[in-house]
């Protein structure tokens, strides 16, 4: 019974590496399209700035800030 086991793993062994040299074989038997191909690999650069980091957009929000705190300072004091 142990004969048998063991001829059965050394089986599956042997048909798992006829199976992988099977499908590379196959792999990098792939025929070209008989043309030269030309590979072109270029690459596009996009800076892009978030608009936090935009200096107008910080002096802006300075400058609202600056106002609606002199707006709610003013309107605390009431002339009775």
């Amino acid at each position: 019974m142990e004969t048998i086991t063991i001829l059965k793993s050394k089986m599956n062994a042997i048909l798992v590496f006829a199976f992988i040299m099977f499908t590379s074989v196959a792999a990098f038997a792939q025929e070209n399209t008989g043309e030269a191909v030309e590979k072109v690999n270029s690459t596009k650069t996009t800076t892009t700035t978030e608009w936090y980091a935009d200096p107008m957009y910080i002096i802006g929000g300075a400058v609202i800030l600056i106002i609606i705190i002199a707006l709610i300072a003013r309107g605390g004091k009431r002339n009775d």
